[in-house]
């Protein structure tokens, strides 16, 4: 991953705040994906709460190896597979970033700095780039 010492430390100070309010926080980007896009709320059949949970505990896995593109590729992949499988598109990925940059900035508050803002932005764009490539790079495998 690109990030700099400074912004990984940005990034994983600004989470140990966020998820010190995990079920509050994922209730509310969820709200605002939701709100932004009315259409993928048909993308999630479980039940939110235990939603909520998945997506900080893998957040929280990401967060911990932000520095080590290398060593969350598998975490990676597979979680863009199943992103496939639930219907999610390329596209789809930009619309969480913007819920995913709202939801910091209301639950860090003033503590949301433009420097935090940008190194979330940088860790999500390399870690979704990885994302689409695994999920959506699909190659034909030659008839025998």
């Amino acid at each position: 991953m690109a990030l700099t010492s400074e912004e990984a430390e940005l990034v994983r100070s600004s989470f140990r705040i966020v998820s010190q309010e995990s079920g509050q926080a994922a209730a509310r980007f969820y709200q605002i994906l939701f709100e932004l896009a009315p259409e993928t709320r048909s993308l999630f059949l479980n039940d939110m709460e235990r939603q909520g949970a998945m997506l900080m505990s893998k957040l929280g896995l990401v967060v911990a190896e932000i520095q080590n593109l290398e060593g969350l590729i598998p975490v990676l992949e597979d979680l863009a597979l199943r992103h496939v499988a639930y219907g999610v598109k390329p596209e789809d990925y930009q619309l969480v970033s913007t819920a995913l940059l709202q939801m910091l900035a209301e639950v860090l508050g003033d503590d949301f700095t433009p420097e935090m803002k940008a190194a979330w932005t940088k860790a999500y764009d390399d870690l979704s780039e990885t994302m689409i490539n695994s999920a959506y790079s699909y190659r034909k495998i030659p008839a025998i």
